[in-house]
């Protein structure tokens, strides 16, 4: 159904709601509003466009909300109709969030509730659409970034035969590792990017670990009246997989004391930096489902904070004080006054051992959708050795390794990278 037409920077945008199962496996049980938005060009509006679905990077965050036609969907609008996807449980898709969970008596019934809303399910979503606005024959083109790559190789996976061609930036996961091996590498790239930070800004490493002692030694509360832990001040370092992360980081410490009555204190607004940074209270499915991504018939048991017990040097800080990234562990749920509510859930999924198989490695095997991956040689967030393995077990799937960005390479140049990767799926170049 489509509620709302508007017209803007010489596109038509469509809003499109579609009431689809919560669990697919019961068709005719509860449902969920799933809402995805139809971008064309103006001139192309009434053209039978090949169709492109984007699939947005998280897990928990809606697709993007365009102010102007640029980067990737520019030229991307160039040639298809796009569908921006807000996959369940984020944006307009029937949302996640601690007040719609509220309505759930216990911890279990919410953890039940939250285990529909993986991959399997967002790409059931998305064939249903397709099969909406397509008819059950026509293929679409798919593209994803960061954990939209997972969902695409879930749908080669799943309903190849839907597929057209695909597009993945910064998002091939492993088939096979065990989510422990994840997390091990993730805390040699947080230590890495860390050196790296320090490279770039030498005289940080000195007012870090002012910073950090502070906080360690004093209650030091933020706007919102949460305590700002060691823990979470150590998550800025999520800057570093991005463009310009050293300089996100040195912007925020560089004023971070003021002279207040009592003497030397943070100031508000790095405080407010700091409350502003993390959304896990806004997107809680990416705190309480992040593990879950790499869960196949066993359980996360909150990997991230186990393995962080190989790398002491993460709460010995004399030496040099180390960010970390992507790293998940229960202690959200205990300092995000918000997401308290949501503790019980958290652990019974942390828990949770039958999650079902995320790929159907012998199908996959037989691909014959040709997919061209942007894989970034620095990237903090997907593992650049474990995607190539990926890569190279999938017929047609073509790779081009870059160290030209990190994650967020088609954010900040995304009308090349969607064009080098368009020549590669057409066959032009091969990487």
């Amino acid at each position: 159904m489509i509620k709302e037409t508007n017209r803007r920077f010489g596109l038509v945008l469509k809003d499109h709601f579609f009431e689809l199962p919560l669990d697919y496996t019961k068709p005719d049980s509860e449902k969920i509003t799933v809402f995805a938005r139809e971008v064309v060009d103006q001139d192309k509006d009434s053209e039978k466009l090949p169709w492109l679905v984007y699939f947005q990077g998280g897990p928990g965050f809606p697709s993007p909300r365009l102010t102007g036609n640029s980067s990737w969907h520019k030229k991307a609008l160039k040639k298809y109709r796009l569908l921006l996807l807000d996959q369940r449980g984020t944006g307009l898709s029937s949302p996640i969030n601690t007040q719609t969970l509220a309505k759930f008596g216990t911890g279990e019934d919410q953890a039940d509730y939250l285990g529909h809303f993986r991959v399997d399910n967002i790409v059931n979503d998305a064939e249903a659409i397709r099969k909406a606005l397509l008819g059950e024959d026509e293929k679409w083109s798919v593209m994803g970034q960061s954990y939209g790559g997972f969902c695409i190789v879930h749908y080669l996976s799943a309903a190849p035969e839907a597929l057209k061609e695909g597009f993945i930036t910064g998002g091939v996961p492993s088939l096979s590792r065990h989510i422990d091996d994840v997390y091990r590498e993730t805390h040699k790239f947080c230590k890495a990017k860390s050196a790296f930070y320090y490279e770039c800004y030498p005289n940080d490493v000195e007012k870090v670990k002012e910073i950090a002692s502070f906080i360690r030694d004093t209650d030091v509360r933020l706007p919102c009246g949460d305590r700002l832990s060691v823990r979470r001040f150590q998550m800025l370092g999520m800057h570093l997989g991005f463009a310009r992360g050293p300089e996100a980081i040195h912007h925020a410490i560089e004023g971070a004391f003021v002279e207040g009555v009592d003497g030397k204190t943070l100031g508000y607004g790095f405080l407010r930096t700091m409350e502003n940074f993390l959304s896990f209270d806004t997107n809680p499915i990416f705190a309480i489902l992040h593990e879950s991504i790499y869960a196949q018939q066993f359980a996360s048991r909150w990997s991230a904070e186990r393995m962080r017990k190989l790398y002491p040097e993460f709460d010995e800080w004399e030496d040099g004080f180390l960010f970390t990234g992507e790293l998940i562990g229960p202690w959200i749920f205990e300092e995000f006054t918000a997401l308290q509510p949501l503790k019980e859930a958290a652990h019974i999924l942390a828990d949770k051992e039958n999650w079902p198989p995320l790929y159907d490695i012998e199908k996959l095997k037989q691909n014959k959708v040709p997919v061209a991956c942007a894989v970034y040689f620095n990237d903090m967030f997907v593992n650049q050795q474990y995607s190539l393995e990926t890569i190279h077990a999938i017929p047609n799937m073509k790779a081009w390794v870059t160290s030209e960005y990190e994650h967020c390479g088609v954010g900040v140049d995304g009308e090349r990278v969607f064009e080098r990767l368009s020549a590669m799926v057409s066959g032009k170049i091969d990487r």
